[in-house]
């Protein structure tokens, strides 16, 4: 099995920045990518930003680009999502997915609130 621990939320006001972490542990073999997403109540989950840990490919959800960036640490199996600009409607629980092989991987969440 596959643990990931994501951290680094909380209130922030309108304009600010968050960085959150997600460290995978566990049964670590050969990480295809690792990404961010989110979800707020009565909504589905949708895509933040991905990467893929070979390449360092990434990939954006239009409403971010510009504002979000992923990177990852494949040496420490971490990959980080940098928020910068944030809006009200970034508000929502951010969860960090890793695949490896035909797994997916899912986090606990951490809350991002963007609040004055």
């Amino acid at each position: 099995q596959v643990q990931l621990v994501e951290s680094g939320g909380g209130l922030v006001q309108p304009g600010g920045s968050l960085r959150l972490s997600c460290a995978a542990s566990g049964r670590i073999g050969s990480i295809y990518a690792m990404g961010w997403y989110r979800q707020v109540p009565g909504k589905q989950r949708e895509l933040v930003a991905t990467i893929i840990i070979s390449s360092g490919r990434t990939n954006y959800a239009a409403s971010v680009k510009g504002r979000f960036t992923i990177s990852r640490d494949g040496a420490k199996n971490m990959v980080y999502l940098q928020m910068n600009s944030l809006k009200p409607e970034d508000t929502a629980v951010y969860y960090c997915n890793l695949v490896q092989g035909l797994n997916s991987y899912w986090g606990q969440g951490t809350q991002v609130t963007v609040s004055s």
